[in-house]
């Protein structure tokens, strides 16, 4: 890792946190912060593990999922999740910690696939939701960041062992995965998941989410949806 990209996740592992309000809309308690550390600030999103609401479907810990997609887009090389850690001695106690990316707030999914120059990125973001089985891929989880780079944000809702795909992206549906990311998903595959994963999240989600590297690298295509039963609601 570049020692560029090692600075914030240092500022982010070891700063001192101060929460500066919370960010509204959200089904979960989602705080803005400012993180500290040797002349380094920085803003982040602090997502305390106390503040979700219990879903029948997923157990508490939402954060550790957050971490799991970040760690996830780094072994794949894709780079789509800002820096997101798991702390324990946060303002509000354990939770993740993620980068913020200041981001064009009237940019999103739709918007972004208007422009073909941005249909790699959008593919790759699509395959990293079918790798980690994202429930809830709205339009507005998709930021075009002041650099002109593409992110996947709000990941909590994923790597469930059930089916359990909703997204806004299905634009690609029937098409061929592109060679590089089924390339990246295999090279994955060959050196096994990281043993963070592991420590993130439970034996059964890691032999799922395995189970989909597969299936990505055997069919090779993006599934269709014909059912109107797979988009998240509100769509942004």
């Amino acid at each position: 890792m570049p020692p560029d990209e090692l600075i914030p996740l240092d500022v982010l592992r070891r700063g001192d946190v101060d929460v500066l309000g919370r960010i509204p809309w959200g089904s979960n308690a989602t705080l803005l912060a400012t993180v500290q550390l040797d002349g380094e600030c920085l803003r982040a999103v602090y997502k305390p593990r106390r503040g979700e609401r219990p879903l029948w479907d997923f157990p508490n810990g939402l954060d550790r999922r957050e971490v799991a997609a970040y760690e996830l887009s780094q072994a794949l090389g894709w780079g789509l999740v800002p820096e997101t850690v798991l702390r324990d001695d946060l303002p509000f106690g354990v939770g993740s910690l993620q980068r913020f990316v200041p981001f064009a707030a009237d940019e999103h999914y739709f918007t972004l696939y208007e422009d073909v120059a941005n249909h790699l990125a959008l593919r790759t973001i699509c395959c990293f939701d079918l790798l980690c089985n994202q429930t809830d891929r709205k339009s507005g989880h998709c930021l075009l960041g002041e650099d002109g780079h593409i992110w996947a944000v709000d990941n909590g809702l994923a790597f469930h062992i059930d089916d359990k795909l909703r997204t806004v992206i299905w634009e690609f549906g029937g098409e061929a995965i592109p060679d590089q990311l089924r390339a990246d998903v295999q090279r994955l595959l060959d050196a096994q998941l990281p043993g963070c994963l592991n420590e993130l999240l439970a034996p059964d989600e890691c032999q799922a989410l395995t189970d989909r590297a597969h299936a990505i690298v055997d069919e090779g295509h993006f599934p269709l949806e014909g059912s109107g039963r797979r988009y998240p609601w509100p769509l942004v």
